[in-house]
């Protein structure tokens, strides 16, 4: 590899570089939100689609002779 083509990609190298560090600073610079509380309807919905894949659970283990 010649001299200008080692020199361009190190120029590339460099400039990628001092992108990436602005870039970390602007992401981890900034304060994280909070996630959003689960509301009840939430926490309703979760707990049946939860009894209903334990109802299907154990319906195909004694099916399959678990």
């Amino acid at each position: 590899m010649d001299t200008l083509m080692t020199g361009f990609i190190v120029s590339m190298i460099n400039g990628w570089k001092r992108q990436a560090v602005d870039g970390m600073a602007a992401i981890f610079g900034a304060k994280a939100e909070a996630p959003p509380a689960a509301t009840e309807a939430d926490l309703a919905r979760l707990h049946a689609k939860i009894g209903q894949l334990v109802v299907e659970r154990d319906f195909l283990a004694k099916a399959s002779g678990r």
